[in-house]
């Protein structure tokens, strides 16, 4: 595998990076990825442990902070953490988390669902390389414009919030690559060699994975989840939440309910 210029920029062996998942990306799965030549990614909300950790504001701020001191027991190779800006509630939250990340001297931040000019310059005063999350090339030009070191071109095929654009991944990376000059990371539904050098082809310099380490030891997903992603076939996931907050997710009670209820509404609208 040869090294690529996302290498270069992150201090990594291979251009691999481990996307975050909430809070079953922990200290363990991250510090693994990033000993192992790859980029971890701590989730926003790792380490937290109940629900209700999760409405106080600094329990979880504490618990972030214990997982980033966490992972440098583990390793002394880079890493990051995501920060979904959000709005409204998430933002707030997500400002504390941006500042807990300063304040505790992490390397990478991977910034997404909100605007590049609101912490990229910030970040950056702090010696943090930024990477941006895109969904479309005006998002990807944008971001470029705003002073990103990289972008994570995001398509439809992607577990978890997806872009309201709905473009497949291996439509989407090709333009981004001939709009911006920073190195573009590939995501969505690549989960092994072969999606990674279909992305290397169209031009991407890394890819982003996330389900794939999913059904890992090291993740700390119940083990009944992991089950449930093995055995998982290709009509197994569906994209709900057009409305609320587009999403990929696997089939299952709470899905089926959610889009029983959005086609309802649209019947009275």
């Amino acid at each position: 595998m040869k090294p690529t210029r996302l290498c270069e920029l992150l201090g990594i062996e291979y251009p691999i990076i481990q996307a975050p998942m909430a809070w079953i990306t922990g200290a363990n799965l991250v510090a693994s990825v990033s000993n192992a030549g790859g980029l971890g990614t701590l989730g926003p909300e790792a380490g937290l442990r109940t629900p209700e950790e999760a409405k106080d504001l600094d329990i979880e701020e504490q618990r972030l902070r214990e997982q980033i001191r966490k992972v440098k027991t583990l390793t002394d190779k880079p890493f990051a953490i995501n920060f979904p800006i959000g709005w409204g509630k998430q933002k707030i939250k997500n400002e504390r988390r941006i500042r807990t990340g300063i304040n505790e001297g992490i390397p990478i931040a991977i910034v997404s669902m909100g605007s590049p000019d609101l912490f990229t310059q910030e970040l950056h005063n702090a010696g943090i390389k930024v990477i941006h999350i895109v969904t479309s090339v005006r998002q990807a030009l944008k971001a470029e414009v705003a002073g990103v070191d990289a972008v994570v071109a995001i398509g439809y095929e992607a577990g978890g919030h997806i872009g309201t654009d709905e473009l497949p991944t291996y439509v989407l990376i090709p333009q981004i690559v001939d709009a911006v000059k920073v190195p573009v990371i590939a995501a969505g539904g690549i989960a092994d060699a072969r999606g990674f050098l279909a992305a290397r082809v169209l031009g991407a310099e890394g890819v982003y994975m996330g389900t794939r380490f999913l059904a890992t030891e090291e993740c700390d997903a119940h083990a009944e989840m992991k089950q449930a992603v093995l055995k998982a076939i290709d009509t197994s996931t569906i994209v709900f939440g057009r409305k609320t907050g587009i999403s990929r997710c696997l089939k299952n009670e709470y899905t089926s309910r959610h889009m029983e209820i959005e086609t309802a509404g649209s019947s009275f609208e």
